[in-house]
């Protein structure tokens, strides 16, 4: 009986270690991807929802991370672990991908604290608060630009977005995608653990829409 009552009371224990590590971060990173650099840089490998889509994407949302100081916890306990097909088409017009939705409910989402439904609800109003430069909203030629200027027009058409909230990410010679800082309340704060992994290149290159299509 103590035995079984000892038992219990770890599996209680082991509970709540779960939900606090789950809520155990300090702020949120939105992650926009720039899919025609995916799509470009992975060739053949590419998600065919996402790079073979009629329409083709421009920024996309890569994720929602629940951050820390430094570092993020990842893979949390969630008694969710499919993101059902139904919720994840909602999705599509930000985030065009079933895997990639899954994938980062699994690793993200899950330590968010939050139901599924929460937190891509969630994941919407993030992204819905930023504005992506016009320039960027449907560009027919590749380019090569300097990441402090994608990172300077972003600033110009969000107010409120400081230098020290925003990060320009590169994967080998594209521009990969634009990370966002942003309070548990959706507003933008600094992060300088995120703003110092920015990409230092002097330039990289911008595939434009259709890329790989």
């Amino acid at each position: 009986m103590r035995r079984l009552l000892g038992y219990v009371v770890g599996l209680a224990l082991a509970g709540l270690s779960s939900v606090a590590q789950a809520e155990d971060f300090d702020f949120y990173v939105l992650a926009l991807s720039w899919s025609p650099s995916y799509c470009a840089s992975e060739g053949a490998n590419a998600n065919r929802q996402q790079c073979g889509a009629t329409k083709p994407y421009s920024f996309v949302v890569h994720g929602l991370w629940p951050q820390r100081e430094r570092g993020y916890p990842a893979d949390c306990a969630t008694d969710e672990p499919r993101v059902p097909r139904e919720l994840a088409r909602k999705l599509f017009d930000i985030m065009p991908s079933t895997g990639l939705i899954g994938y980062q409910w699994r690793k993200h989402g899950s330590c968010s604290g939050l139901s599924q439904t929460d937190y891509f609800s969630l994941l919407r109003r993030a992204r819905e608060k930023v504005r992506v430069p016009n320039e960027f909203s449907n560009p027919r030629e590749a380019r090569n630009v300097a990441p402090s200027q994608v990172e300077a027009r972003f600033i110009q058409s969000n107010p409120g977005l400081t230098p020290d909230a925003i990060a320009v990410a590169c994967d080998g010679q594209f521009i990969s995608e634009v990370r966002i800082c942003m309070t548990k309340d959706l507003a933008f704060r600094s992060c300088p653990e995120v703003d110092r992994r920015a990409c230092k290149r002097g330039s990289a290159r911008m595939p434009p829409l259709g890329t790989n299509r």
